[in-house]
């Protein structure tokens, strides 16, 4: 069963984290809410206190298939200033999956890994990202191993993207039947 790491930092917007938590696990995937903060504590931009999984300093990656990045000021930000968390969207950029929503690409794009690829964030959030890279269009975007999506009112599409990505077209599929999803039967 894949496992996936959604990290979190004070000021992350609590649905773009919360829902493609829920919809993946509603298909049985391993889901860790792992915060950068020094304990297991964070507190989303609407002030709702979550208890996290784990630590990143003690979670242990190695295993893990997929990270997230949600978006939401000053999340993204927070979790930009983390020298861990720039480590890990590099190497898993490089060997594995990434999922990132609303403002939270504007740090993958500020690390280079963006040159090339087909990649969305919330409007005002592409300042660092390369010509071409961002499409007119608002939505979730698959481009290999990364999925991206322009924020908090495509949470659940992104959620199955990322789902489809791990478990395939019938996982996601199965998922979106089951919380009565539009547009994905």
């Amino acid at each position: 069963m894949p496992r996936v790491a959604i990290l979190l930092a004070d000021g992350f917007e609590t649905i773009e984290a919360l829902a493609p938590a829920d919809v993946l696990r509603r298909a049985g995937i391993d889901i860790s809410l792992v915060t950068i903060n020094d304990t297991p504590h964070v507190t989303c931009s609407h002030n709702i206190g979550i208890d996290c999984d784990a630590t990143i300093d003690a979670y242990d990656f190695s295993a893990c298939d997929l990270i997230v990045l949600p978006g939401g000021m000053p999340g993204t930000k927070n979790l930009r200033a983390s020298e861990r968390v720039c480590e890990l969207v590099r190497d898993f950029m490089a060997t594995r999956k990434v999922g990132s929503i609303c403002a939270a690409p504007s740090i993958l794009a500020e690390l280079g890994l963006l040159v090339g690829r087909t990649a969305t964030c919330y409007p005002g959030c592409e300042g660092a990202f390369p010509a071409g890279v961002r499409p007119t269009e608002l939505g979730v975007y698959v481009d290999g191993n990364l999925v991206t999506a322009s924020g908090p009112g495509f949470a659940v599409a992104f959620g199955l993207a990322l789902l489809e990505q791990l478990m395939g077209e019938k996982a996601a599929k199965d998922v979106a039947a089951g919380m009565l999803v539009a547009g994905r039967e």
